[in-house]
């Protein structure tokens, strides 16, 4: 079987691919699955880089897809879903232990591709709790740009907005998460405010449901260009990706009463903010890490029901890993990277 393992120090040039033994038969409770994409997110890429610490020998990637080859000995245990059968099509969890529920620390722990080896691999041997069906009539690789990037969207918006019809939502930029969330927006009936320093993708942010457009390089203090489009009142919802270097303009962007989901640290991982402004504007700024099973069951379902379609960019080959984070790294893809396994 072949699988990537990163050796320390980590970087892009230790992604080494492996031949190994044949993959471990499952045990009571477990699945062996054979995986057929992964894709690529911001927290796969610091893995790899070594921002995020990971072990040794450690087999990257949060998300997988593919189908079920053998299922271990059953254990009595509630689930929230139906036994898994050899031939399923399933999807992984990026937080296994988080079933239902708020969040805690313990339903964080075993992030795959962190915490424990991840889905670069031909053939994973893991948990049957620790995956979902697939949305019907996707094709693996589709299914595998969820696990991360589409429930951080959708619990940003759907689970913690939640976004009503006629509301207004501000994403940032052309990555996984903001599509998405640009997509369940549209869904919801919302009015979405688009920005970008690319006014090529700028367009095609138009192309799938962009009410407005800013480019940030030619108008680095957007939120004043909210504010004319919003009649002076500011967005319901702003998805925050940037961080440290946009928090300030989403706060200024946000109305009062509104919601800021605070994502990503794209450009850093802490700064200067107004908290005052913050707090008379009486705003309710939600730091957001991924979601539980509840939620990805909950959005497969919308999914299916709504024949959304994940925007991919390219695919690269399991071999060509480190080329596919280098396309990541120059910010020039739009959507999904997936990896073919």
């Amino acid at each position: 079987m072949k699988q990537i393992c990163l050796s320390q120090p980590a970087s892009l040039d230790q992604l080494k691919l492996v031949t190994s033994s044949e993959p471990r038969r499952p045990g009571p409770g477990e699945v062996l699955v054979r995986v057929r994409a992964s894709s690529l997110n911001f927290h796969d890429y610091a893995v790899v880089v070594g921002r995020i610490a990971a072990a040794d020998g450690r087999v990257p990637m949060s998300d997988g897809a593919g189908e079920v080859v053998e299922v271990g000995p059953a254990i009595d245990t509630p689930a929230m879903q139906p036994a898994l059968a050899a031939g399923d099509r399933v999807v992984s969890l990026f937080f296994p232990r988080w079933q239902d529920g708020a969040p805690s620390r313990a339903a964080r722990i075993g992030v795959p591709g962190d915490h424990i080896d991840g889905y670069a691999a031909e053939y994973v041997t893991v948990p049957a709790y620790a995956l979902t069906r697939q949305p019907k009539g996707y094709s693996h690789a589709q299914a595998a740009t969820l696990p991360c990037a589409a429930l951080t969207a959708w619990r940003a918006l759907i689970v913690e907005g939640p976004v009503q019809q006629g509301e207004v939502v501000v994403v940032q930029g052309t990555g996984g998460v903001s599509l998405f969330a640009l997509q369940f927006a549209k869904l919801a009936g919302a009015t979405v405010i688009a920005t970008s320093s690319s006014d090529e993708k700028l367009e095609r942010l138009r192309q799938l449901g962009a009410d407005h457009l800013i480019n940030y390089r030619t108008e680095p203090k957007w939120a004043r260009t909210v504010a004319e489009l919003t009649d002076g009142e500011g967005a319901d919802h702003v998805v925050e990706v940037g961080g440290a270097q946009t928090l300030v303009q989403s706060i200024h962007a946000c109305r009062t009463g509104g919601h800021i989901s605070m994502i990503g640290v794209l450009t850093g991982v802490e700064g200067k903010i107004s908290t005052a402004t913050i707090m008379s504007k009486n705003i309710r700024l939600k730091g957001i890490t991924v979601g539980s099973c509840r939620h990805q069951l909950d959005m497969i379902r919308s999914i299916e029901a709504n024949a959304l379609q994940p925007v991919i960019d390219g695919h690269f080959p399991l071999e060509r890993i480190a080329d596919a984070f280098r396309h990541q790294e120059s910010n020039r893809h739009f959507g999904k990277i997936v990896l073919d396994i």
